[in-house]
Order: C-alpha cells, then structure tokens, then sequence
C-alpha cells in the first residue's frame, strides 16, 4: 500500500463499502419498523455479494504485498526494508477471515449467537488495522505520520461502534456512524495516497525523499513540517464536516423517499433482518 495506487485501491474499497452501507442503512431505517444495524447487507442477486467483494479484494490485496513486492528473502525471512508489507498482507488477512467466517456462520450457525460473533469478528479486523497502523514499521514521525494518526482516529470509531453494536444492535446511530467512520477511512486513505505520492501535492517546503526502497515525505525546516501537519489537520477537519453534511443530507433524501414507499411493502421483504433480530 506504500504507493499511489496502493491507498487509491485500498481506499476506495472501504469507500465503496462505506456507501453502500450508508445507503442500506437509511433505506432500511426508513422501512422496517424494527430496525436492525446489519453486519453486512444481502442482495436479492446475491445474499453474499458485499462478502464476495471484500474476499476478492482482500485476495488481491495480499497477492500483490506477498507476491510482486516479495517481501521475503531466498532464505525465508522477512526484509527489513519491506515489513510494512507483511502488516499490509496481515489487514487483509482479517478482513478476509471476517468475510469468510461471516458467510460460514449465516449458512451453518443461524441462532442468536450469529449476529454478536459476526460483529465480533469484524472488530477484530478494525482492532488489528488500528494496531498495525499505531504501531506501523515504516517511519510515521514526520508529516506521513500526522496522516496516519488522523487515520487511526476513524478506525477506532470503527472498531468502537463495531463492539457497540453487539449490545445496541436496534441502535440507528451506532450503525450509522459506524457507516461513516469506514467511509471516511476510505476518502482519507486515498486523500494520503494523494497528498503523499504526487509531488504538486506535497505542501510547501517539503520534498519527497528515496529511503530505503519507500518514498519519503520530509521538510526543510521544523516550521515547514509544523505548517504541513497543521494543512493535514485542516484537511482532516473538512473532511469531517463534508461528510457529516453529507451524510446528513442524504438521510432526508432517501428518507422522504423510503419513507413515503413502506406502506407499499410486504413483510416478508424483511425476513432476513428479523431474522437477525430474534
């Protein structure tokens, strides 16, 4: 993920997610009077299409940080100067757990303990990126870390409204604001993917410097390195205003829209999320 295309991949996966969990959440808010925030959304295509999505991804995700990077020498250990692929390897690798064993508990465990081990499993996963991401092996002293700092604040509301939904699972809020953080960590990624890759980007009395196989953001002067966290602060602070306005506008939308069509429907529509509910 040490590259452009890296964070514009990874992050566009969260930010579709993030989306279409926006989406389902306000439309299902709207129509069904006993409301359930869902671990991950069935299609009437597909049950497992959002699951399908992130094995792929995910998949694709490690074969390019085990494989094309090849991180690990002829005599089988890591390389120094590629660690931070293993931890990218390792992120993927739990969101891929989470999506498989998501799909094996819906189809072989049905009960009331599916719902809570399913959340479960996904906070593990944000548990671990928030981890790997604090405790990162490439240098993040410097204006690279300020972004992944702000990242780490969106993934642990991830991971905390994840953990909030096993017990407030008819909460609206938390599986919304759950919906958001994992939007915004997708806008962000790709905004560092950006800010950090492409030159014209870099803010002023900075320089993108080769260390150690990993391009490098550094500045000049201690007052350049001040201004470019505090740009990145701002940034960040936008960021969470559009979406906040956003997110807002769009649950009037649908929600006159939705709205207004539920007397239309019939219950068996919603058997998969009652089902959940019991």
């Amino acid at each position: 993920m040490s590259s452009l295309m890296g964070h514009v991949g990874h992050g566009s996966l969260f930010l579709v997610l993030g989306m279409w969990h926006i989406f389902h959440d306000i439309k299902l808010h709207a129509q069904t009077p006993n409301y359930i925030a869902l671990p991950w959304v069935p299609t009437s295509k597909s049950r497992y299409l959002e699951l399908f999505f992130i094995m792929i991804c995910t998949c694709m995700s490690m074969t390019t940080e085990l494989l094309i990077y090849s991180p690990i020498d002829p005599d089988g250990t890591i390389r120094s100067t590629h660690l931070h692929n293993i931890e990218h390897a390792s992120m993927s690798l739990t969101f891929l757990v989470y999506a498989t064993f998501a799909i094996i508990l819906d189809k072989f465990a049905p009960n009331k303990l599916q719902y809570g081990l399913t959340l479960l499993l996904g906070a593990t996963a944000f548990f671990q990126q928030l981890v790997l991401f604090h405790f990162h092996s490439v240098d993040h002293m410097g204006l690279e870390g300020q972004y992944h700092h702000l990242l780490q604040l969106s993934v642990f509301v991830s991971f905390a409204t994840t953990l909030m939904g096993i017990a407030y699972p008819k909460s609206f809020c938390i599986g919304f604001v759950r919906s958001l953080s994992v939007f915004l960590q997708g806008a962000w990624i790709i905004t560092i993917g950006f800010m950090l890759y492409i030159p014209n980007f870099i803010p002023k009395g900075c320089f993108m410097n080769r260390e150690e196989d990993n391009q490098i953001v550094r500045c000049h002067t201690d007052e350049a390195l001040k201004r470019a966290k505090s740009l990145a602060n701002i940034k960040f602070c936008w960021y969470l205003i559009l979406v906040t306005i956003v997110s807002v506008c769009l649950y009037v939308l649908l929600n006159k829209i939705y709205g207004e069509r539920v007397k239309y429907h019939t219950l068996s529509k919603y058997e998969w999320a009652r089902r959940w509910s019991r």
